[in-house]
């Protein structure tokens, strides 16, 4: 039987980091399972988070990476591939190489993953001049001719109308490409209040020649954009939390507290596998409320009396 962490964290990103730090200045032992690529690997830079606009995103990885191996945290360059609960106390984390990791606690924050509009040129351009923040992005293409795709999917449903009605904020040349989406009457108004016009008709996909240079329609021209906003369908990496048998919402969205305690008892999420919307300020943020939290339910169970 290997040793045993106080803390696994399954995920490497800005909340997983984040926590590993507070837990690892917090003395305790503490793995990370680092996993795949980072859901903004795409993007060049990474925006409104203060002290760190502008930084490539790899860059913070790497640098959060130095900081916690300074304080003793372990990385392991390997993916979960399950767990579960041990007989006696604690969980197992089984990793891709076979080996397993095993800790009183887990926290979970293996992001989500971008389910793109299925058209040509989205998701070459993706993170380039294709683009679904206005926060993150806005500024960037600022006074831009800029597109905004609705559609069918479920993301698009949910979002692309709000993201029509926040660009204005940033270029006052914005069109939005219903693809077949129903928009209601009171959509259309919202829409002509904030100055967005609605271009009806089927898209065939993006003309892109280096660089976006527009959004093609099915009949066969073209409307100049030299930045269009798509709303993807996002799925949660949550494989490790449905193992362990925590509960989900309607949306299914795993349930958690405000610290990002989950439904099983020992277990944690933060970052975009809980919330989809938390920019990465924010997950980093999460991971460190779980982090307190999580080192404060280790330091109450200690303290509980021996029966």
């Amino acid at each position: 039987m290997s040793e045993v962490y106080d803390v696994v964290i399954v995920g490497g990103g800005a909340a997983g980091l984040s926590a590993a730090l507070v837990l690892a200045r917090a003395r305790r032992r503490v793995v990370v399972v680092k996993g795949g690529a980072p859901r903004n690997a795409p993007a060049e830079h990474m925006h409104g988070f203060l002290s760190r606009d502008g930084m490539p995103p790899a860059d913070l990885l790497a640098t959060g990476t130095s900081e916690v191996m300074r304080y003793g945290a372990e990385l392991l360059d390997e993916v979960a591939t399950g767990a579960c609960a041990e007989p006696q106390d604690g969980y197992s984390v089984r990793l891709g190489s076979g080996r397993v990791v095993r800790g009183r606690r887990v926290l979970v924050a293996t992001g989500l993953r971008d389910e793109l509009p299925d058209l040509p040129g989205v998701r070459e351009r993706w993170g380039s001049d294709v683009l679904h923040c206005p926060y993150c992005e806005g500024y960037e293409v600022r006074d831009q001719p800029l597109g905004v795709l609705g559609g069918p999917e479920p993301g698009a449903l949910a979002h692309s109308v709000r993201q029509a009605l926040l660009l204005p904020q940033w270029s006052a040349d914005v069109i939005f490409f219903p693809r077949g989406m129903p928009l209601s009457d009171d959509d259309r108004v919202r829409l002509d209040t904030r100055g967005v016009r609605v271009l009806e008709g089927a898209v065939a996909g993006l003309v892109v020649d280096g660089v976006l240079r527009g959004v093609e329609l099915s009949e066969g021209s073209m409307v100049e954009r030299t930045a269009v906003f798509v709303a993807p369908t996002f799925y949660a990496n949550d494989d490790v939390l449905v193992a362990l048998g925590c509960a989900f919402d309607d949306e299914g969205w795993v349930v958690t507290d405000e610290s990002g305690r989950t439904s099983v008892a020992g277990v944690w999420a933060a970052g975009n596998v809980s919330d989809p919307a938390a920019q990465v300020i924010a997950a980093a943020g999460a991971g460190s409320v779980a982090a307190m939290a999580i080192n404060a339910d280790l330091v109450f169970a200690a303290a509980e009396p021996a029966s």
